[in-house]
């Protein structure tokens, strides 16, 4: 939204915090995500989801509209119906129904990096992943002038 600044985003991300609960999952695995490795959630998700869904709605008067480049960027040629009509109306076509949450480990690999590169993975997160997975806050991170992100603030979900 024009004319806000990361701390007005700020305030608004905080109250939406503090009118959410956190969610559990059973766990998180290891997962062979189209060519990327991602750790995904295990057991019922349909907290997750409807987590994911008040968060796109609630911070939704907080974006930017979409440009014409932004919208060619996500190839919506190659979009079901469902999807280019999510990212019509929110911006993103994974939201809703189509989003699975999903924690990227790496780029895309060749199949042949995918398999030694997933074992060397599981056998360093088997000791450290978490049961029940639990998310408890939002982040807000900001985009530098390299286009790499930071955090600028993490919010309890504390509804």
């Amino acid at each position: 939204m024009a004319g806000l600044d990361w701390r007005a985003i700020g305030d608004a991300v905080a109250a939406i915090a503090a009118s959410l609960r956190p969610v559990a999952c059973h766990g998180v695995r290891l997962e062979n995500m189209q060519g990327f490795l991602a750790l995904i959630p295990t057991g019922d998700q349909s907290p997750l989801m409807a987590l994911a869904a008040a968060v796109v709605q609630a911070t939704d008067p907080l974006r930017a509209p979409l440009t014409s480049a932004e919208i060619a960027r996500r190839r919506p040629e190659s979009l079901t119906p469902r999807q280019r009509e999510l990212l019509d109306r929110w911006g993103y076509p994974h939201v809703m129904e189509e989003f699975r949450f999903h924690l990227t480990l790496t780029d895309r690999l060749p199949s042949d990096q995918a398999s030694a590169t997933a074992a060397a993975l599981e056998a360093h997160f088997a000791p450290v992943l978490p049961q029940p997975f639990v998310i408890e806050d939002l982040c807000l991170f900001g985009e530098d002038d390299q286009g790499l992100f930071h955090l600028l603030h993490r919010y309890a979900l504390t509804g």
